[in-house]
């Protein structure tokens, strides 16, 4: 369950095998930018299980000399769920604006007893990633550096670069392949598209999108398309709804609340 708040929002939760990879046509008109924040709730049927929150951060920042988005995931367990599991998570990322390449990432991770702090900023004139991590109930401090490619993506940063690619020029059954730095290595990750559906939320119909990472065998999920991910078929390709077969049940996660949107949201009549 460790890091599941996060991970299932971005629907990147687990390393995927290469399997066939596609350059991604992408949207000329950005699906983001400052103020823009979105509230999910994560639920087992009508039990609620915690809350997320994604934002983008109304100031820019300037990182490696590039104009970035600060852009921040935050995750809490909620009710009788937080006396067993009490998860207090974010996940930041400094975002360039033009290449949508991150320059810094960071974790604040509170998970029981488990602790750490992170932060990893990305050298890409000589291709190397400084990490810095504070871990344990010390907060141990360590420092390392690893090899990298030139065009990578974070868990954070690969999450807002979904929201970037045209799919309409996409066929059902598709994959995405991105090159990500987690957890001190490089890994392929890989996405399915998969169609597009109406959703129903609170606020109506909508017009989506539906994403699969490609699964390979674990223990945690059930199955290799146990994950699935709607975001609109709009402007702003934000995520709507978030489905995952766990061993211990199917879990929901489901937009409560958005504001500073950059683009209107389209609903179906």
């Amino acid at each position: 369950m460790k890091h599941f708040l996060f991970i299932g929002l971005t629907g990147l939760v687990v390393l995927a095998s290469f399997t066939s990879q596609l350059q991604a046509p992408q949207v000329e008109l950005s699906a983001y930018g400052p103020k823009e924040t979105l509230l999910y709730r994560l639920h087992y049927g009508f039990i609620n299980a915690g809350e997320a929150r994604i934002e983008v951060d109304p100031t820019m920042y300037m990182i490696n000399n590039k104009v970035c988005y600060k852009t921040m995931v935050t995750g809490h367990t909620v009710g009788s769920f937080d006396l067993v599991m009490h998860i207090r998570d974010q996940w930041t990322s400094y975002i360039d604006t033009t290449s949508k390449i991150p320059q810094r990432s960071m974790r604040d991770i509170i998970e029981n007893n488990y602790r750490l702090k992170e932060m990893v900023m990305f050298d890409f004139s000589k291709n190397i990633a400084n990490v810095i991590k504070e871990q344990g109930k010390a907060l141990d401090r360590s420092s390392a550096q690893y090899a990298i490619t030139s065009n990578i993506q974070d868990i954070v940063s690969g999450a807002y670069y979904l929201r970037t690619i045209d799919y309409s020029k996409m066929q059902p059954g598709a994959t995405i392949t991105m090159k990500a730095f987690f957890e001190n290595k490089l890994y392929d990750f890989t996405v399915k598209y998969a169609g597009k559906e109406v959703i129903s939320t609170k606020y109506g119909s909508i017009s989506a999108i539906k994403i699969q990472p490609v699964m390979p065998d674990n223990t945690l999920f059930d199955g290799g398309n146990s994950i699935r991910m709607w975001i609109s078929d709009d402007q702003n390709k934000i995520p709507l709804k978030i489905e995952a077969d766990m061993f211990v049940g199917k879990v929901a996660i489901d937009l409560k609340h958005f504001s500073g949107l950059k683009n209107p949201i389209l609903f179906t009549k």
